[in-house]
């Protein structure tokens, strides 16, 4: 699963994969922005994502991406 987060004041997105649901990491960020702490999420290599939710401007929660690269004789 593909996530964006727009931070506020910052020029450039926070781009990572993650394992988990779009519904989950829907939740999380909704629950955050509602009670007004952390973001905390883990991408697909182990990290830990940790935003203030104050500091969120937007987040995109895209589905799997899959590249296809095909190399043809022409």
């Amino acid at each position: 699963m593909d996530i964006e987060l727009g931070i506020q004041n910052v020029a450039r997105p926070v781009n990572f994969s993650t394992d988990d649901s779009a519904d989950k990491v829907s939740q999380v960020i909704a629950q955050a922005v509602e009670t007004g702490t952390t973001i905390d999420l883990t991408d697909d290599k182990g990290r830990r994502i940790i935003v203030p939710a104050k500091a969120l401007g937007y987040a995109i929660i895209g589905s799997e991406t899959q590249h296809a690269v095909g190399f043809g004789a022409l």
